[in-house]
């Protein structure tokens, strides 16, 4: 048996990040056991869920992946856990497109069968709390809000105005607020968040979120009206172990959806973690390397010292194994990196690109990716679903691309480009996939490794 809740927001920066983790922070030192999900393609914000509860948090990306995708993969998760707390994605109602609602909070909670806890951001209001409020209540009468978290609030009084305005007008109860607060901030950078791996103080400030929150927040409530779910799931019968495949690991490297790597090993791979910032060798009798994404920018200094690392990444790529890299890992296997002081750091040199960090997004959001040649992750012709999302551009004159990629917005293609590397059997790309989205890619994968370890072994 198993409660959830959705938490959404009136807008991003309403503060659901720092109030989803003090709840599942409050929630575990009650001794629940919590799964942590997150809507949306993020990756720093369910680190943070994972660091908090121990179980590690999940994506429900109603857009990359399909609706049944989405039950399916909040049911396995959610089977033997206490309670599901889903952290939403920017404002409850924002999605894909401005045409309906695929991929947004909104749309999840009613895919999962949640009720919605809305958080919105007191500061400058008071009245207006109430139109707020009413405005998301009515806008789609599928979505089931039944409670209001007041935050950023100056007082105890402010707070009780803002709550007598939102529950005269509308049939929803507030069950609590936090107060303004910059000692229970966490620092942000390019991309976010600076994430868990590098925050030093965050055990003290998941503390004093937490004991804001009890303090102010009717959890009980809450707790108590959420309805038992009993959830029916069967599990997949595992694939014997037919590659062992080398996972890039460490603070440089650290975006992935845990449902990737479990694809991964449902399908065949015994995975072996690694640093390229530390290690000086790859794992031994490995059959592929798979590098995600991350921040090489905030540590180029060491991913460059690691001449070992590098060499042995291009001697793997230079016998044909079969290496899949995303965002950070491209820019790692690229020629050099400049970083945002125009400083530039020698990277494994793979790729002959030069990568230079920008002030600015580059690209941001979702994209369709059709691949025009066969690879190592699918054929000619095969077409999947990806997000893009990264401040550095390459400047090359490495033209060897394997994907058309397109930005559709309300069906008309708006943007146009081509990307993925490929040299060898190393295919390198901006666009981060999601396994269970397009099944192919992790399966050609792990085919891919297993023919180079035949082709090895003659």
């Amino acid at each position: 048996m198993s409660k959830k809740f959705v938490l959404g927001a009136s807008h991003s920066g309403a503060g659901k990040t720092t109030i989803s983790m003090g709840i599942m922070k409050a929630l575990v030192k009650r001794g629940y056991s919590v799964q942590p999900f997150k809507v949306g393609p993020d990756y720093i914000d369910p680190a943070f869920h994972t660091y908090v509860t121990g179980n590690k948090c999940r994506n429900l990306d109603s857009w990359m992946l399909e609706e049944e995708k989405v039950k399916y993969l909040y049911n396995k998760n959610a089977k033997d856990k206490d309670i599901s707390v889903i952290e939403g994605v920017m404002g409850l109602f924002d999605g894909h497109s401005s045409n309906n609602g695929i991929g947004s909070t909104a749309h999840v909670s009613k895919i999962v069968d949640s009720s919605v806890v809305l958080i919105i951001d007191a500061s400058g209001m008071a009245m207006s709390a109430g139109a707020l409020v009413q405005g998301y209540m009515n806008f789609d009468s599928h979505v089931d809000i039944k409670y209001v978290i007041v935050n950023k609030v100056n007082s105890l009084n402010h707070y009780e105005i803002i709550k007598d305005a939102i529950e005269k007008f509308n049939d929803v109860k507030c069950i609590g607020y936090m107060k303004k607060n910059p000692d229970i901030s966490l620092k942000s950078r390019h991309l976010g968040l600076i994430p868990s791996v590098e925050v030093k103080d965050l055990d003290e400030k998941l503390d004093l979120i937490a004991k804001q929150i009890e303090e102010t927040i009717d959890l009980d409530l809450l707790i108590n009206s959420l309805e038992e779910n009993s959830i029916i799931f069967e599990e997949e019968e595992l694939e014997e172990k037919k590659i062992r495949l080398a996972v890039a690991y460490d603070k440089a490297f650290n975006f992935y959806y845990h449902d990737n790597l479990d694809f991964l090993e449902e399908k065949g791979a015994e995975i072996i973690y690694f640093s390229p910032m530390e290690d000086e060798s790859l794992p031994e009798n490995i059959d592929g390397i798979y590098i995600g994404g991350g921040f090489p920018e905030i540590f180029p200094l060491e991913l460059q010292n690691n001449n070992k690392m590098k060499e042995a990444i291009r001697n793997a790529s230079d016998k044909g194994m079969p290496i899949y890299a995303e965002c950070g890992g491209l820019m790692y296997l690229s020629n050099n990196l400049k970083d945002l002081e125009s400083k530039s750091y020698n990277m494994v040199g793979i790729f002959p690109n030069d990568v230079t960090m920008t002030p600015r997004l580059k690209r941001f959001g979702y994209v369709d990716v059709e691949i025009q040649n066969d690879c190592i992750i699918g054929e000619k012709g095969q077409r999947f679903r990806a997000h893009e999302f990264h401040r550095s551009e390459i400047k090359s004159d490495y033209n060897n691309y394997v994907y058309e990629i397109k930005k559709i917005r309300n069906g008309d293609v708006i943007k146009a480009w081509q990307g993925g590397y490929i040299k060898n059997n190393t295919l390198a790309q901006y666009a981060h996939v999601h396994f269970y989205s397009a099944p192919f890619v992790g399966e050609k994968f792990i085919n891919s490794c297993i023919a180079y370890r035949r082709e090895l072994n003659g």
